[in-house]
């Protein structure tokens, strides 16, 4: 009988070198002969997809901060049905870009919706999906942003001012701080190797295997 998966994500704010450790931490994971699935949200399916193409646009400014969040948790109910769940409890792994500490984050602390509002709708869609493992990269906001402006026209997310940014920020490490035995916080300011040697230092609990 295979054994449940495990379950890592990523998260952070914008130009906090999440592509950069996802790759990194991929190819480690594959060394290790870990059967992995890598996803990401908005998205992972073709209709998480669909709805991520709706939401990063720039053109749909107008869409309110509920309607926002609600299409967060559509994309995200079909990523857990669909990819996440199947994967773990075939006992592969999954490495995720972003999850539910996103919307606590974004349309949380950026959007000013109700925690308690964002936690009603994780016990209906998440099915009890937790992570194992959450990787929180952490810099300052203008250094983020210094390094997305680089990357090409903004989204509609990347659009907003440092006020919006920070606030996201601060909504991640007050989560980070409330479940440290979850998050492992990384100073994403540090140079890309030391970033990864810290997040695989983090995934070394994750291979021991429960009595």
């Amino acid at each position: 009988m295979s054994r449940r998966g495990r379950f890592i994500t990523l998260e952070g704010g914008e130009g906090a070198g999440k592509s950069t450790l996802l790759a990194g931490l991929h190819t480690h994971l594959l060394e290790q002969g870990v059967s992995l699935v890598q996803v990401r949200e908005p998205g992972g399916t073709p209709l998480g997809e669909a709805i991520r193409s709706i939401v990063l646009d720039p053109a749909h400014l107008a869409i309110s901060a509920e309607s926002e969040m609600l299409l967060m948790f559509a994309s995200r109910a079909q990523l857990v049905r669909e990819r996440i769940l199947p994967a773990l409890d075939a006992g592969q792994w999954v490495l995720c870009d972003r999850y539910v500490d996103a919307s606590y984050a974004y349309q949380g602390g950026g959007r000013g919706q109700p925690v308690e509002r964002i936690a009603e709708l994780e016990r209906w869609v998440c099915a009890d999906v937790t992570p194992d493992l959450t990787l929180l990269l952490d810099l300052p906001v203008s250094t983020g942003r210094a390094r997305a402006a680089g990357r090409g026209a903004a989204d509609r997310i990347e659009v907003e001012a440092d006020t919006f940014f920070e606030r996201v920020r601060n909504a991640y490490r007050e989560r980070a701080q409330a479940q440290p035995q979850r998050f492992r916080v990384i100073d994403a300011s540090l140079p890309p190797d030391t970033v990864l040697a810290m997040a695989i230092a983090a995934t070394g609990h994750l291979f021991k295997v429960a009595p």
